[in-house]
C-alpha cells in the first residue's frame, strides 16, 4: 500500500494544465499500485498566511501553547501529518510571477516548521522528513527551460528545491509543461512524461 498525498495550487476552476498533468500522474500511478490517495487544493483552499500568533506557537513549547496559539497552529498540524504520512507526494504548481502560486506559498510557510519538518543541531538545520519521493508537475505561460534565454528568471524549481531540501525531502522529480500561452504541443511533451514517470515508479 502507497500513501500518496496530492497537493493541487491552482486558483481556476477548470482548464488548469497543472492539475490535468497531476490528474494523469495519479491515475496511471493507481492503475499499477495500490494506493490512498490524500487530496489538498490549496489553490481553491490556500491555507491563511502565517500571523504573529501562529509564528510565536511554532517557537513556543507545545505544554506551554495558550489556547490562542493551540487553535492557530491546528491547521499546520493537519498538513504536517499528511505529509509525513506520505510515501509519495506530488504537487501541481503553475507558474506565477516567476515563482509559485500564493496558495502553495502559505501550505509550504506552513509545513516548514522548526521541531516538526527540520530542527537545528551544531552541524546546521536538519531536515526530518527523508526518505519521501516528491514530484512536482509545473505549467508555465512561457518557456523557462535551461536553454531559453528566460531560464534566469525561474525562481519556481530553485525555490522549491530549496526549501523541499530543507525539510529533509531532497529526492524531488520536476516536470515542466513550458511555454504553455504559445501552444499545446509542450504540454503534451509533459503530458506523456508525467505518464512514463508514473508508469516507472509503479514498476
Amino acid at each position: 500500500m502507497t500513501n500518496l498525498l496530492v497537493v493541487t495550487s491552482s486558483p481556476k476552476t477548470g482548464g488548469s494544465v497543472s492539475g490535468d498533468l497531476v490528474e494523469r500522474f495519479v491515475a496511471a500511478l493507481e492503475a499499477d499500485t495500490e494506493v490512498v490517495r490524500t487530496q489538498r487544493n490549496v489553490g481553491l483552499a490556500p491555507p491563511p498566511h502565517l500571523d504573529e500568533t501562529t509564528i510565536g506557537a511554532f517557537y513556543t513549547p507545545e505544554d506551554q501553547h495558550t489556547p490562542e496559539q493551540t487553535k492557530a497552529v491546528k491547521l499546520s498540524d493537519e498538513l504536517i501529518a499528511e505529509v509525513e504520512a506520505a510515501d509519495i507526494i506530488v504537487v501541481g504548481s503553475p507558474m506565477h510571477n516567476f515563482g509559485v502560486s500564493s496558495g502553495l506559498k502559505t501550505w509550504l510557510d506552513h509545513i516548514a516548521r522548526v521541531g516538526k519538518t527540520f530542527r537545528y543541531t551544531k552541524a546546521g538545520p536538519e531536515g526530518l522528513l527523508g526518505g519521501k519521493k516528491v514530484f512536482v508537475l509545473s505549467a508555465r505561460g512561457g518557456d523557462y527551460s535551461k536553454t531559453s534565454p528566460a531560464h534566469a528568471m525561474d525562481q519556481q524549481e530553485p525555490y522549491l528545491k530549496t526549501v523541499f531540501g530543507f525539510m529533509g525531502l531532497t529526492d524531488v522529480t520536476f516536470i515542466h509543461a513550458q511555454g504553455v500561452n504559445q501552444g499545446g504541443e509542450s504540454v503534451d511533451r509533459a503530458k506523456q512524461a508525467v505518464q512514463a514517470a508514473a508508469q516507472a515508479l509503479a514498476a
